[in-house]
């Protein structure tokens, strides 16, 4: 005995096939804003207004800076124009990955001579390294360096 296909039977699948769709949806939209790390900045007007002659600032020093991690270990080396390590003043790090805080750290960094090193423990993937450091002439120095731990 066959049963016949109705219109209830039609509103039923109609139902239950949208209500998936936007459960799925809510659930998706509940963990992206309860997991965002939140503002880089309270008035990003007021940063807007230093933003050029910082930037302009940075860019005199003429720095080659490059972060790593390897083996547990996030080096930053930095070099003046001359290709001469640079040994700068970290005034904050940050450590972390780019979609949530959970994982933040603050990497205690030292001077080996030639770069800063910190013991890091960082597990595979990406991860951001939120750095500002003062120049020895006083320059601030701000950049978020993207990385990739292995």
């Amino acid at each position: 005995m066959t049963r016949e296909f109705t219109g209830w039977h039609m509103l039923a699948l109609m139902v239950g096939g949208f209500g998936i769709i936007i459960a799925v949806n809510l659930t998706l939209a509940w963990n992206a804003v309860a997991t965002f790390p939140g503002l880089e900045t309270r008035n990003s007007y007021v940063v807007s207004q230093k933003f050029e002659a910082d930037r302009a600032a940075q860019n005199a020093l003429r720095w080659d800076v490059e972060a790593a991690i390897m083996d547990g270990t996030l080096t930053v080396a930095i070099k003046d124009r001359d290709g001469n390590p640079v040994q700068a003043e970290v005034t904050r790090a940050i450590l972390g990955r780019a979609t949530h805080t959970g994982e933040d750290s603050t990497p205690a960094f030292t001077w080996d001579g030639t770069a800063l090193t910190a013991p890091v423990t960082a597990g595979d993937g990406y991860w951001n390294l939120r750095l500002e450091l003062v120049a020895p002439d006083g320059t601030k120095f701000r950049r978020r360096f993207p990385l990739t731990a292995k």
